[in-house]
């Protein structure tokens, strides 16, 4: 099988953000960057589907700076066959359709069987670039997949959706975009990282246009206000009740 995977460089979410001085973007002094959490799980499947199907071929595609190199380095680590990062600069378009064309631009240069993202980025909730790019593409898709079985040129994928569970029936080659639970990723040894390093990573610069989104303002959320203890055991039961009814207004 031949398929694409596409990944995302995305602030850890552990790490203490800072707005930048311009309000409009991340002071990245000391922020660790890594792969997009929900991405790991579509370069498990990829690699699951190639192991399953004895050949093929796992390629990582990325649209971000240069500092990403080392986030297709994690991926080939874990055992993808090559890498292309789709290199822009810092002030690039935050328009998720601008970033679709870009990655659908370069899949068109080649036939894949199945295209993979993650559900979403963890740093904008977007959900949008793969279906944008399936749009593009002209391929069918399926999002926020949490089972997957493939049968010679048809798959069956499961989405987990408010009160049940959706099964739908696809063609191939398809763009998925993938949930958690799918399946476990797997770490990076130690023989895959010293692989990876000489794993071809093919650096294509590009450029996104303007898009019709602008960030005009970026705020932390509001300080939380203090908690109050009201007492223990039983008999603050009822001065509990009373505040949630008289400040809190909830009851």
């Amino acid at each position: 099988m031949k398929i694409a995977v596409c990944i995302k460089r995305v602030p850890d979410s552990e790490t203490r953000v800072k707005i930048a001085g311009d309000g409009k973007s991340l002071d990245e002094a000391g922020v660790k960057f890594v792969m997009n959490p929900y991405d790991e799980f579509a370069v498990e499947e990829a690699l699951r589907r190639k192991e399953q199907a004895g050949s093929g071929e796992v390629v990582m595609i990325c649209v971000g700076p240069a500092a990403a190199q080392e986030t297709i380095r994690t991926a080939l680590a874990m055992g993808a066959d090559r890498g292309i990062l789709l290199q822009v600069d810092k002030a690039s378009s935050p328009d998720p359709f601008e970033v679709a064309r870009a990655i659908a631009a370069e899949l068109k240069s080649t036939s894949w069987d199945l295209v993979l993202f993650g559900r979403m980025a963890i740093d904008d909730y977007n959900h949008q670039v793969g279906p944008l790019v399936a749009e593009l593409l002209g391929l069918p898709c399926v999002s926020s997949v949490s089972h997957l079985d493939l049968d010679g040129a048809k798959g069956v994928a499961e989405r987990e959706i408010e009160g049940g569970i959706e099964v739908v029936e696809f063609p191939l080659p398809a763009v998925l975009t993938v949930d958690k639970g799918l399946n476990e990723p797997r770490y990076p040894a130690l023989k895959g990282i010293m692989a990876a390093k000489k794993k071809p990573l093919e650096v294509k610069p590009v450029q996104l246009g303007a898009g019709s989104l602008e960030v005009l303002a970026l705020t932390p959320p509001p300080d939380r206000k203090e908690g109050k203890i009201v007492g223990e055991g039983a008999g603050a039961v009822g001065e509990l009740v009373r505040l949630l009814r008289e400040e809190a207004k909830v009851l």
